[in-house]
């Protein structure tokens, strides 16, 4: 299996030295890069395609959340951001920019390396007890959605009943213990039923679930 390739995107030396150090001493993870702000992070991930972009969010010239915008568009990379604040308005944009989870600064080390490794899987909800309470909060400061059936009408049953499952941040290995699939059909399913609504990341998906009350709240 190769090493998981990540570019380290923070403006503060210091911070980003230590996340380098983290990750390189990390088994099946290289360190592809380091980028000092969002332009940097865009020029790098076009250059060096790497598998996932550890991203801050506040950095001068571009900051993470145009950054990870750009490259989620482009498909270059996955991107995991990092921030200083769960539930700050930078997460928000950074969720809407297509991140692929989000990550607070003060994670431990062995913390920062399973969220790389989650992202890399393709299971971008991470640490499901903040994650859920940050969906359940982005729902909530959202606009209304479209109509449900319009939205709906797009996805077989199966995906309706995974896109339900990804609303309460359930992981793979979760969603297909539950619905009785293969974790490797429901990655398939997910990477369907994405295009089909529009969305870039299962994040922006389990975030949709909520806003069409798909998911049984508390």
């Amino acid at each position: 299996m190769n090493d998981i390739r990540v570019l380290v995107a923070d403006d503060q030396a210091a911070v980003r030295s230590g996340l380098v150090l983290i990750l390189r001493s990390a088994p099946g993870i290289e360190v592809a890069g380091e980028a000092a702000d969002g332009e940097e992070a865009i020029r790098l991930t076009r250059r060096l395609r790497p598998d996932l972009v550890l991203m801050d969010v506040r950095m001068p010239r571009l900051d993470g959340v145009s950054a990870t915008r750009v490259i989620t568009s482009e498909q270059l990379a996955d991107v995991l951001v990092l921030t200083t604040f769960d539930l700050d308005e930078y997460v928000f944009g950074a969720l809407r920019a297509g991140a692929a989870g989000f990550l607070l600064k003060n994670a431990e080390a062995a913390e920062l390396v399973a969220a790389v490794r989650t992202v890399a899987r393709g299971e971008g909800l991470i640490s499901p007890a903040v994650t859920r309470r940050l969906i359940a909060e982005f729902a909530r400061r959202a606009p209304a959605p479209p109509a449900r059936a319009t939205v709906l009408d797009a996805l077989t049953p199966r995906e309706r009943q995974v896109l339900a499952a990804l609303g309460e941040g359930l992981s793979n290995a979760e969603v297909g213990a539950r619905l009785g699939m293969a974790e490797a059909t429901v990655k398939t399913h997910v990477s369907r039923l994405l295009p089909k609504l529009g969305l870039r990341s299962r994040v922006q998906a389990a975030v949709l679930a909520q806003e069409l009350g798909m998911v049984q709240t508390s």
